[in-house]
């Protein structure tokens, strides 16, 4: 297999010319960029510096944090606050849902911290958001971007029980790297994880970054490894560090090294496979409801 070049981060302070993103623009953004700065909504599109959020936006698709925003992990790639959570607002379903329907989104994607410290897991407040936005906006395709519950299958149950039109876990990086990247996640229980949401019915999606310090050989690894446990949806993209204090970016994936990766993956079965340098989880959400027959 030949090695397409990879470029040290060491070797440069600045970001490689591919990572420059376009400013937002269209009729369709202009008009979710005035209903969420009249009534003050939040989306992790904004607060989370998405350099797809034009794109997203202009397309009808909005992506919302649930559960609050103090993680109980700390992972070493992200830059939500981790420490004791506040309590559950009983009351998020219906916010969230109200924005959904005055935002006009055509396809909502919801995602949480994760909530160690629920019995629950926060799933309860999962299955009534997703219920609340049906409500509220019937027409609006759903994708829930969940945790892994800590294993507790039951809790992963009351959220395929509402049956999401996609349902994604992120596997975030291959397994030589988990232990430093997801300090308190466990590889083998994420694609345990996605193996069950798959044999619910349910279409299946799932995402890695690039830039840890992997390797070609892991990447196709892990990629195989969610192939096999039922994935239908890959997401690849490059790693940007938030802080000097989370993990170094150890390399800039070119593009060409990226497109690598999608032909990769559509040749193992993948059915959907977005992999290049600004890709993230919600990135072409909308394109991904394909017929599960």
């Amino acid at each position: 297999m030949i090695e397409l070049p990879v470029i040290s981060a060491a070797e440069t302070q600045r970001k490689p010319d591919w990572l420059r993103v376009k400013l937002p623009v269209g009729k369709e953004y202009r008009h979710v960029r005035s209903l969420v700065d009249e009534h003050k909504l939040h989306t992790i599109c904004e607060s989370g510096n998405c350099p797809n959020m034009g794109e997203c936006w202009g397309a009808g698709t909005a992506t919302f944090m649930i559960l609050g925003n103090i993680c109980t992990r700390s992972c070493s790639f992200c830059a939500v606050a981790t420490g004791r959570p506040l309590a559950v607002d009983t009351d998020e379903p219906n916010r969230v849902a109200m924005s959904v329907k005055l935002m006009q989104v055509k396809h909502c994607v919801i995602t949480s911290v994760d909530r160690d410290d629920l019995k629950d897991g926060g799933s309860t407040i999962w299955a009534e958001t997703v219920n609340a936005i049906r409500r509220e906006s019937p027409e609006t395709t759903l994708e829930t971007l969940i945790p892994d519950f800590k294993g507790q299958w039951d809790n992963l149950d009351r959220v395929l029980a509402v049956r999401p039109e996609v349902v994604s876990h992120n596997l975030e990086t291959v397994r030589r790297l988990t232990r430093e990247v997801r300090i308190q996640a466990k590889y083998d229980r994420s694609l345990e994880c996605l193996r069950r949401i798959s044999e619910a019915g349910l279409r299946t999606k799932s995402g890695i970054m690039l830039g840890f310090g992997e390797t070609e050989e892991d990447v196709i690894e892990a990629m195989q490894d969610l192939y096999n446990v039922g994935v239908h949806i890959l997401t690849v993209g490059q790693y940007l560090q938030p802080t000097k204090a989370h993990h170094p970016v150890v390399e800039w994936i070119t593009p060409a090294q990226f497109k690598k990766y999608q032909q990769i993956g559509l040749d193992m079965g993948f059915k959907y496979v977005e992999s290049g340098p600004l890709v993230r989880s919600s990135y072409h959400a909308e394109k991904h409801l394909f017929d599960m027959q």
